[in-house]
């Protein structure tokens, strides 16, 4: 509702089976890729708007003749800044060149982006400078064709340091000291080393170095260097590479925290990160597209053969819940039933807050990605007053007059467009005072439908610092003078810092971490944060795998409603007339709506992966000592 909350990206990758002549006899282009590349990046958009790039391979390509084609933008449209880049130069050539209309060879030798190979991706900046060169692909280049490594992702690592040595271990001098190029640089260096163990064994079978280029791209086993380049990675991805001769991989990591979904069929090989965004551009059935099972990559040689490798031994499968509650499009058929059963699974609590008086009770959604679970909700409100409907004509017998049984049937759940988003804004101020201001003009309430005596209920995504919500949203919502306002969440409390993709670093901005510690305070025992404080740091020097998380005893000794009660007192003041009531969903009812993904970290602390812990600790080591630095 009122949170900026940033997701790490969303990738994107094609593989063209058939030659380019085959596209543009049967769909009337050659750029049938590049054109189908741009739907799959705006189907996605919603992934990342600070930043979008795009890169291609042309298969084949003679010595002398530029076979890696990349472009990428932090333009305010970044998606189609870079595609109208692409476009311009096309066009250009056209006109310089009309002979290459007709013409696909000339146009793969001489016109750029074209290609058989071709990987998207679109960023949110989480953290560092929001730059060109943040922005994926990375390109690591090298005169040898086999040892060009195009890179793209959706991931976090929690033990970047550690990786980091590992390459100085390796002799390496990496340019910068960042997770994506630390993975593109331990990949690269196993892709360097089996490029060369290739080649002296076709030097000792008599080739010479032109006759051994093509043999390479045959031999060259890229389960082999994904496994040993994976080996001690520890966080979330979804991985895209690219290798300049042509072959192509998508890997995802073993607790399947990070999603990838492919499509194949004779004419082309697609991964991305959404499975509606595969069968809108692609017109195919929901089975027709794949989940990339955790821990596996799916592989495609230069030849066009398609694998799926098991990479890392899968760990209990822990996909993040994030993705079905708010991140990805609410379009795909599972995410839809799910995101609806979230909102019916918290009617029971709604209803309680407002004493089942659904006749004084108006019912809306902020923000849009709210409202199937909105739907969920009145779904089951209906049913409740389906159920005191039948009992008062029950109960009323043959008493009961037309008019009256007319009147018994016409209550409904009151469903009103409360707030409706003024598209021509953009929150684009981060600083906090300002952007207090500017999120309450960012919706445009409505007037005139609240009665003094209504409850007003309002669901949201999710709730994780609040500030806003208490600075702007509610004020601008007791502007309708309702006698109650309930702020229900489709998420549980947020208790956790996450480290696999979602922006949530520090512990001291989570709403539900300050209520605990008020909570502390009040009962006398806040000395229970140095004893925290005290473990973890004497955790510090302990292998990930030992060390636990001791912040979940900051939340023991209070029950959830406690704490989602002082998150209530927290985001409202005195200048808020109405009571405000604010509603969680309950981590068991969320597992029942999302069954098969049970990524609950951040409001748990059951961390997927070992370093997760560490993180967690760090990050109330970091509020504790009053350090503003991030936990990973």
């Amino acid at each position: 509702m009122s949170d900026a909350l940033k997701h790490e990206c969303g990738i994107a990758m094609i593989r063209l089976l058939k030659p380019l002549e085959f596209y543009k006899e049967k769909y009337g282009s050659a750029f049938y890729g590049v054109n189908k590349m741009y739907l799959m990046m705006e189907k996605q958009h919603n992934r990342g708007q600070d930043g979008a790039g795009f890169a291609s391979i042309k298969l084949d390509t003679k010595p002398g003749q530029r076979y890696i084609s990349r472009v990428r933008s932090v333009a305010q449209q970044p998606i189609q800044d870079i595609f109208g880049q692409i476009n311009d130069r096309i066009n250009k050539e056209f006109e310089a060149h009309p002979e290459y209309k007709e013409d696909v060879t000339a146009q793969k030798k001489n016109i750029p982006y074209i290609g058989e190979v071709l990987l998207g991706h679109v960023r949110y900046g989480t953290f560092g400078k929001n730059s060109v060169e943040s922005v994926h692909p990375f390109l690591r280049q090298n005169n040898w064709m086999h040892r060009n490594l195009i890179m793209a992702g959706n991931f976090n690592m929690t033990n970047v340091k550690e990786l980091f040595s590992n390459l100085i271990d390796l002799g390496q001098h990496p340019k910068e000291y960042t997770d994506t190029i630390t993975i593109m640089e331990k990949i690269g260096h196993f892709l360097d080393d089996a490029v060369s163990k290739i080649y002296k064994d076709l030097k000792k079978e008599g080739y010479n170095k032109q006759q051994a280029s093509p043999l390479i791209a045959e031999r060259l086993k890229v389960s082999k260097i994904l496994k040993r380049a994976a080996k001690n990675w520890d966080g979330g991805y979804a991985m895209a590479g690219l290798i300049g001769h042509g072959d192509s991989f998508v890997l995802r990591d073993p607790a399947g925290i990070r999603p990838a979904y492919y499509y194949q069929d004779d004419e082309i090989v697609v991964v991305a990160s959404e499975r509606p965004v595969i069968q809108t551009v692609f017109n195919v059935d929901f089975d027709d597209v794949k989940e990339l099972e955790p821990g596996h990559a799916i592989i495609t040689k230069k030849s066009g053969h398609v694998g799926i490798k098991k990479i890392l031994d899968p760990l209990e499968r822990k996909s993040c819940s994030f993705e079905r509650i708010y991140f990805s499009r609410g379009s795909d058929a599972e995410i839809y039933q799910e995101r609806k059963m979230l909102g019916k699974l918290l009617m029971p609590k709604v209803l309680e807050a407002i004493n089942n008086d659904t006749k004084n009770t108006v019912f809306s959604y902020i923000p849009n990605t709210a409202e199937t679970s909105f739907f969920g909700m009145i779904e089951t409100a209906e049913a409740f007053i389906n159920k005191t409907k039948t009992k008062a004509i029950l109960n009323g017998q043959r008493s009961l007059s037309a008019a009256k049984v007319t009147e018994i049937l016409s209550e409904r759940a009151r469903v009103e467009k409360i707030a409706i988003k003024d598209v021509k804004l953009r929150t684009f101020i981060t600083e906090d005072s300002s952007r207090d201001d500017l999120v309450a003009h960012v919706y445009d309430i409505t007037y005139g439908v609240i009665k003094p005596n209504d409850n007003l209920v309002i669901i949201d995504d999710s709730i994780v610092r609040g500030t806003t919500l208490k600075k702007s949203i509610l004020k601008m919502l007791d502007r309708l003078n309702p006698k109650k306002i309930v702020v229900v969440s489709s998420a549980p409390q947020i208790r956790y810092p996450d480290c696999y993709g979602i922006d949530m670093a520090n512990l001291e901005t989570l709403v539900a971490f300050r209520a605990a510690l008020e909570l502390l305070k009040e009962a006398g025992k806040y000395d229970i944060v140095k004893t925290v404080y005290n473990k973890c740091i004497e955790q510090t020097d302990l292998a990930d795998k030992q060390v636990q998380n001791f912040v979940k005893e900051i939340y023991d000794p209070f029950t959830d409603e406690q704490i989602s009660d002082k998150i209530s007192e927290l985001l409202s003041d005195e200048s808020v007339k109405a009571e405000v009531k604010i509603i969680f969903q309950p981590v068991e009812n969320l597992h029942k709506a999302c069954p098969e993904h049970l990524g609950d970290w951040y409001f748990t602390g059951n961390y997927p992966t070992v370093g997760g812990n560490r993180v967690v600790n760090r990050a109330f080591i970091n509020f504790y000592e009053g350090n503003n630095e991030r936990a990973y």
